[in-house]
């Protein structure tokens, strides 16, 4: 198990969107859950604005230890737990006035090697945010060449997946994949050198063998019908995301159940309309301001989406309806 994380008043854990999310949400009474805990700045920035509680869940216990400086200041109004998106409507004792996702790796997981998260630095290739379950390495040096090519493709863009997940199998033939260096090597090897200003050629391939790992956008559809579920009328769902994939999700998700998807063949029967779950606040993303950018360049690609809960009972939902990777619904290349 990982060293938990340890606090400190000099690491730069900066919430993104944290201004313009209260804005977004104002003003901010009664109960919120904090779905993504971790460093705390989403609570606390909560909690300073007026909330009477918040429940801070993550799926990380290390964040605890790290909250246990700062923690006992709020008293019975924080209320921290261990647990998953999938879980968000069991955690509560009645129904909440708000719930926030902040989708994005916590700085602390990246700047801790021995996390394995980061191509950035050298550590045990793990990626585990709940430090239980099959690592990373598990994945890369057990699952067939088609299973990584797909969760390179699907989960990371990566148009080199193929290239990429042959070179692995290849590789683990005469060195099994133990660090996050030795991946890093694999898939530089098979792009090219990038060019001032791009992204390191092992981005989308980490970020879509951690999304693999903790079945990330599993959880994150599984975490949004729990909202759904978890929320009263008039509470409010916000969501920070930071890559087109689990944007893409948020967006039809609002879009779905409010009502505004529309009919995907026009010249099918229409449906007998049923009255929205949630309301959405704007039609567009809120991003960071020039501002933020130059407080916390990790800020660059985040979005944030608010939705405001209705009166109408929760219901199923059409996952075909939600853009999910091919992976995740059947889909070949």
């Amino acid at each position: 198990m990982a060293a938990p994380a340890q606090p400190t008043d000099k690491a730069p854990h900066i919430p993104v969107l944290l201004r313009q999310l209260l804005a977004a949400v104002a003003p901010v009474t009664g109960t919120w859950l904090d779905g993504t805990f971790g460093a705390g700045g989403y609570t606390r920035g909560l909690l300073d604005a007026g909330a009477d509680l918040v429940i801070g869940v993550d799926r990380d216990p290390a964040v605890f230890d790290m909250a246990a400086a700062w923690a006992d200041q709020y008293g019975d109004r924080l209320r921290l737990v261990q647990g998953t998106f999938s879980k968000l409507d069991t955690y509560a004792d009645a129904p909440l006035d708000g719930i926030v996702l902040d989708l994005g790796v916590s700085s602390m997981q990246l700047d801790q090697a021995e996390r394995g998260f980061s191509f950035m630095k050298d550590g045990p290739l793990d990626m585990r945010m709940s430090q239980s379950g099959p690592s990373a390495a598990d994945l890369v040096n057990e699952a067939d060449e088609k299973t990584i090519a797909d969760i390179l493709y699907y989960y990371g863009e990566e148009r080199a997946s193929r290239r990429i997940a042959r070179s692995i199998v290849e590789t683990r033939k005469t060195q099994p994949f133990e660090t996050t260096a030795q991946l890093v090597a694999v898939v530089e090897k098979c792009l090219p050198r990038p060019k001032p200003g791009q992204s390191h050629p092992a981005t989308r391939s980490f970020q879509a063998i951690r999304i693999a790992v903790n079945d990330e956008l599993g959880e994150l559809v599984e975490g949004l019908c729990a909202a759904e579920r978890a929320l009263k009328p008039g509470g409010q769902l916000a969501v920070v995301t930071f890559h087109s994939i689990e944007d893409r999700i948020v967006k039809r998700f609002m879009q779905v159940r409010s009502g505004g998807a529309g009919r995907a063949n026009r010249y099918a029967p229409a449906e007998a309309e049923e009255t929205p779950q949630f309301r959405q606040t704007t039609r567009r993303a809120a991003g960071p301001d020039a501002q933020e950018l130059a407080d916390n360049p990790r800020a660059r690609s985040a979005k944030l989406r608010v939705a405001i809960r209705t009166e109408a009972p929760s219901g199923p939902v059409d996952r075909m309806a939600l853009g999910l990777p091919g992976l995740m619904t059947g889909g070949a290349r």
